[in-house]
């Protein structure tokens, strides 16, 4: 049990890092806690690619000039962000204290480096969020058929006038806000040492989102999240696309992977603390 220990004036509680997941625990196939983790992770994708795709069809409708929209009209591109990043926070409040609320496979496989989960439960979370993300675009084919198949079904591309390497950029530096955001939020280390204030892990996860659907909506539609461009590739399956379909999970998962990796062995110092360097030493 940790001590009380007196930080900045403020009553905190000694840390201690947690272990690293093992690899494979086979421990984890007997609990329903697992299963209902991977479940949730599935009704969780489904419902974020449902409301985000209706947002983002329902928006080209409405400002489309040619069918009698307004050029102005719809939520717009901030509406859109808002959308995604609102669906985030929603979502990764509901699930968070089951799954961890990933509800992307550049998330699941950043914690995954970092040893946050097992090799098993990344393998079955993204395949649930996939599933899901599919599903989520089924359904908005399912009631708004003639609108999907007319306004792109929300599938991810790059825009006109961008180049591959601009768009895997994009990708790589808007899913390294996204899970360095991540694993900011949601360290332990942090809630342990600055137990004073109160940290709602979900609100500043929405807004990561939010701000990078901003920069990027006009390069590439905004991946950061190899399941929502996925869901929608299928759904929609046009030769479009699936062109540059490798530059949403490329790019994010090395985004993801760097965040980690920064996260981990810099600001945490995890590979220094492995190593015995930058230790407290009586002789300085």
């Amino acid at each position: 049990m940790g001590k009380d220990i007196e930080v900045g004036g403020f009553a905190a509680k000694d840390y201690h890092d947690p272990p690293p997941t093992p690899l494979i625990d086979p421990e984890e196939f007997g609990k329903w806690s697992f299963y209902r983790a991977i479940i949730a992770e599935f009704i969780a994708t489904l419902l974020f690619l449902y409301i985000t795709v209706l947002t983002v069809i329902g928006y080209k409708s409405q400002s489309d000039t040619l069918k009698g929209g307004d050029q102005c009209g719809g939520v717009g591109i901030l509406g859109i962000a808002w959308a995604f990043g609102g669906m985030i926070f929603v979502l990764v409040y509901c699930t968070a204290g089951i799954s961890g609320g990933h509800i992307n496979p550049a998330v699941t496989f950043g914690l995954f480096l970092a040893r946050k989960v097992s090799l098993p439960r990344a393998i079955l979370y993204i395949a649930a969020q996939s599933l899901g993300a599919i599903c989520g675009c089924g359904l908005v084919k399912l009631f708004q058929s003639a609108l999907y198949t007319n306004y792109g079904g929300g599938a991810n591309g790059l825009a006109d006038g961008y180049s591959k390497g601009t768009g895997l950029a994009a990708e790589i530096i808007g899913t390294f806000v996204l899970v360095y955001t991540v694993f900011s939020a949601t360290d332990p280390k942090r809630n342990a040492r600055d137990s004073h204030v109160p940290v709602l892990a979900p609100l500043p996860i929405g807004f990561a989102v939010f701000m990078v659907h901003l920069a990027t909506i006009p390069i590439t539609g905004t991946g950061i999240n190899p399941a929502r461009s996925f869901g929608a590739a299928v759904i929609y399956n046009n030769e479009k696309a699936w062109d540059d379909h490798w530059i949403f999970w490329v790019g994010p998962f090395i985004g993801a992977a760097i965040a980690a990796l920064y996260h981990q062995n810099i600001l945490r110092a995890g590979a220094a603390k492995a190593s015995g360097s930058f230790r407290s030493s009586s002789n300085i």
